[in-house]
């Protein structure tokens, strides 16, 4: 296949520098660009540091339409004003990052419809599609807990907690992730009103869970990156029927992988991969999913939907090695 040519909007962020690393080792890909309002002219390296000696690639402070995918690492609500502003060919395949078109009534957008991009669970719908809403970071960790669940049927309420790190909530800097505030410190932060309820609502009930109620309860960690979520749900099937459901539904799916021992995020840092671990104590399930938010949370993901996209190995350019010390 030839090389896919990429443009990247926001590539001075976290996860516009999270796709450069990716991007720049594909084996297929060229960056034809990556844009910067803030930086533009600048060497990529004089950002994202640890990129010295890797690329020579400066900020453009323009952007075209002579790409095959255009990946937007914009904040939520700019992917939107970005479109409604410049017009890109209808040939391009957008990945969008933001949170803009994730949801069922905001997927259609002028002439482009967004597929919710959850490899996970719509592989096949991927693979044919033209335009990707990334899933958020929260949703993703929470989702791939749940989706084997939902599809057996087994979803009512669910009481989730979950703990992220410092890079979650961007690069532009507020009290909350000053590194005075972050050290030798965790707090909740939205409890029951989370943003990403919503795309995972859509999600089970595309796989039939009726009466599914989430009750979530994010936390603020006293580390750079990683999530680690713990969702308890009401089950009355054996551990074994449980751990059998977990292993059919991920089967064929490269980058979730379960565990029989306790879980930690050191074992998906810097990975594309979803580690998940069952705990069940009579009727209580308790399904723990940790993820890297940059990565399987954001631009990892990201390059696995690209892969689909364009027909190559979803695992290209994503063999990554955990941080395990």
């Amino acid at each position: 296949m030839a090389t896919i040519k990429a443009g990247i909007i926001g590539a001075a962020g976290y996860t516009g520098g999270e796709l450069l690393r990716l991007l720049l080792h594909h084996p297929q890909v060229e960056i034809a660009f990556a844009h910067s309002r803030s930086t533009a002219g600048k060497p990529v390296y004089s950002v994202h540091s640890d990129l010295l000696g890797d690329t020579e690639l400066l900020f453009a402070s323009e952007f075209h339409s002579d790409v095959d995918v255009l990946f937007l690492c914009v904040g939520h609500g700019e992917s939107k004003k970005f479109l409604e502003a410049n017009a890109i060919a209808p040939s391009v395949r957008i990945v969008d990052l933001s949170q803009d078109f994730r949801l069922e009534a905001n997927a259609v957008f002028g002439d482009r419809t967004f597929t919710y991009g959850l490899p996970e669970l719509n592989r096949e719908a991927i693979r044919t599609a033209v335009n990707i809403a990334n899933p958020g970071c929260f949703a993703t960790a929470i989702q791939l807990g749940l989706l084997p669940l939902a599809k057996a049927g087994l979803l009512g309420d669910v009481y989730t907690t979950g703990i992220t790190g410092s890079t979650g909530a961007g690069q532009s800097l507020s009290a909350t992730s000053h590194f005075s505030w972050r050290a030798n410190n965790i707090g909740a932060y939205k409890t029951l009103t989370h943003q990403h309820g919503g795309e995972i609502g859509r999600s089970v009930a595309q796989l039939g869970a009726a009466d599914f109620h989430l009750h979530f309860v994010p936390w603020r960690g006293d580390f750079t990156r990683g999530i680690f979520v713990s969702s308890t749900v009401r089950c009355d099937r054996s551990p074994e029927e449980v751990q059998a459901l977990f292993e059919q539904y991920y089967y064929g799916h490269p980058f979730v992988a379960l565990s029989q021992d306790p879980i930690h995020l050191k074992q998906v840092v810097n990975t594309n991969k979803c580690v998940l671990q069952l705990e069940q104590e009579g009727d209580h399930l308790v399904v723990h999913s940790a993820i890297d938010n940059l990565l399987k949370g954001a631009s990892g993901q990201a390059v696995q939907n690209m892969n689909l996209l364009f027909g190559l190995d979803e695992r290209a350019g994503l063999g990554l090695k955990p941080t395990g010390f």
